[in-house]
């Protein structure tokens, strides 16, 4: 017979009018025996003598002891009521050493035996029950999808149940085991039983989870896995690149990949960067505006940014302080500090050199209260004007002149439509929602895009998409001007994503992989370039789709699976 073990329930018959007839007996559980049995007197007054006992004789003794000393009689001279305190302090430390956990072993043995008595009624209970009501008295249960295991040892069966019960924090599974992967499987399978519901899908072999510990992401239990397509070549001030995009988005990596042909069927783009330094913003309070605007006159002053500098730059050798801004509500003061920071994206070389300066000007400012890092003037991971007009990271203009030719046989449509469809939606279009830095058709697609496959932070996309797309007729009309000024694209080939091996693989694609050897900052300079000629090309090519009416016949054509056109004919 197969008796499973579960929580022991009270037996019952269902139907018929005699159910209380054919009730089975109660049987009343044994007393389960206890450790504490074996003690003359109940364990908490045992526990209570043993400790007043313990403390009373080593006060006693340590008194004793002192008197001795100070006396200069001999220590192992001792009288009779000394013995017998010493023989009562080594028996009383026994007894909590070797008995005080009664308490917590006898919690183990009960729930023991408590499980035999449990399995003995159960099973009583099971032989003498009825056979089950009928299946259409019940309702239907949804089965969930099936959890799959993959544990391989007993060892990590007992640190799941811990994770499960909180005895191990899932986050220190990496700590504990020493084996990345290992805690990821863990972590994984608890995560599955805790919430009932299965990872089945999302992967977990065939990554390296030594090289995000401590890095890139804390308690992984897998990886999302995103296409990457490729678009180009793009030709850039001269050179082809072979543009890596990491998306979901059905015609993104197709439609820019147009727009390269363009761009190259007309002799290719030219790119200028504009400005290179990473800002960082503390917010300050003083007691007054006036000290507050103290310190601003001090900052803005020229004859004091030397020693500023020198005092910023000590935080890395590629650190160079640029230029410092200051903003004033109130007492309150917001400074912005701009540097450049070499082929990092640079947001922890900033914020460490920042950190020196304000402790540096704790000497001249002791009233200077810091009230964060970060004051939102920077401004990082949030649209703002600042970023907009004053730039942040790397500020690019990149243009291209295509041909009328080209215009109307890749592009499908001409010039004068394009440049008007450009001022009714990107620049007047915009203006009437009130965008802030979104004067264009889909900055935005292409830099995550791009973002993505080259390991930079995605959450910055939202200042590194701020764009403005204009277009003009030249040549006597006969061929487009096209251009687009993104004054905030924060890219870097060191650190943070970039030194996972797919990320990085798509940066040697580039040929920006890692800190240039031959020009601090080149690398990263370069790429922020390619992401604007990407932006180039794919504001090209979708203007062109909206101006010749092909938007939506190109996504119902690209963008949508053969399951969806099936289920769409149907």
């Amino acid at each position: 017979m197969d008796v499973r073990r579960r929580p022991a329930k009270p037996a019952r018959v269902l139907g018929g009018s005699n159910h209380h007839d054919n009730q089975p007996e109660k049987r009343s559980p044994s007393p389960s025996p206890q450790a504490s049995d074996a003690l003359p007197l109940p364990l908490y007054l045992t526990n209570a003598i043993f400790f007043t006992l313990f403390f009373s004789v080593a006060y006693y003794l340590l008194h004793r002891w002192r008197d001795k000393i100070r006396n200069s009689t001999p220590l192992h001279v001792v009288t009779l009521s000394e013995i017998a305190a010493i023989v009562s302090l080594i028996a009383s430390f026994i007894y909590l050493l070797g008995f005080f956990g009664i308490d917590f072993v006898q919690s183990f043995i009960s729930r023991a035996s408590n499980d035999a008595w449990d399995l003995d009624e159960e099973t009583e209970a099971i032989i003498s029950c009825p056979p089950a009501p009928s299946p259409t008295t019940i309702a239907k249960l949804v089965k969930p999808e099936p959890i799959i295991t993959t544990l391989s040892s007993l060892e990590e069966e007992e640190i799941v149940k811990a994770v499960v019960d909180g005895t191990i924090p899932s986050y220190s599974l990496e700590s504990k085991i020493g084996d990345c992967k290992r805690a990821a499987e863990i972590r994984r399978e608890a995560l599955q039983r805790t919430t009932g519901r299965s990872l089945q899908g999302l992967p977990l072999d065939g990554f390296d989870y030594e090289s995000i510990f401590g890095q890139c992401c804390e308690m992984p239990v897998g990886y999302v896995q995103i296409p990457v397509g490729i678009a180009g070549p793009l030709l850039l001030d001269g050179f082809e690149h072979s543009v890596p995009m990491a998306t979901t988005e059905g015609c993104l990596v197709a439609s820019t990949n147009r727009g390269c042909k363009a761009i190259y069927a007309s002799g290719g783009a030219t790119s200028v960067l504009l400005r290179d330094g990473m800002t960082r913003a503390p917010v300050v309070r003083f007691g007054s505006a006036k000290r507050a605007a103290e310190l601003k006159f001090f900052l803005e002053d020229p004859n004091n940014f030397e020693t500023l500098a020198i005092v910023f730059n000590r935080s890395s050798r590629f650190a160079r302080l640029q230029h410092i801004q200051c903003s004033i509500a109130g007492k309150n003061l917001y400074v912005r500090f701009s540097c450049s920071t070499g082929d990092a994206m640079g947001m922890n070389m900033v914020s460490k050199g920042v950190q020196n300066v304000l402790e540096f000007l704790h000497n001249d400012f002791p009233d200077m209260e810091v009230i964060g890092l970060s004051g939102n003037f920077c401004s990082d991971k949030k649209p703002a004007a600042v970023n907009w007009i004053e730039g942040r990271g790397k500020s690019v203009v990149c243009e291209a002149t295509i041909r009328e030719e080209v215009v109307k046989k890749v592009l499908k449509t001409n010039v004068a439509t394009l440049v008007e469809l450009n001022m009714l939606k990107n620049l007047a279009g915009s203006a009437v929602a009130g965008a802030l830095g979104g004067f264009n058709a889909h900055a935005a697609n292409i830099v995550s895009a791009v973002f993505i496959a080259t390991g930079q932070d995605p959450a910055q996309n939202v200042e590194s998409s701020h764009c403005i797309t204009m277009m003009e007729a030249v040549n006597d009309g006969k061929d487009l001007h096209i251009s687009v000024t993104m004054p905030s694209i924060e890219v870097g080939t060191v650190g943070g994503g970039t030194q996972l091996a797919s990320q990085s693989a798509c940066l040697n694609l580039l040929g920006v992989k890692g800190a240039s050897k031959e020009s601090a900052g080149s690398n990263s300079r370069l790429l922020a370039t390619i992401v604007a000629g990407a932006v180039l090309a794919g504001e090209l090519s979708l203007m062109s789709a909206i101006a010749a009416g092909q938007l939506v016949q190109s996504h119902m054509k690209y963008n949508r699976s053969s399951k969806d056109v099936c289920k769409a004919a149907s």
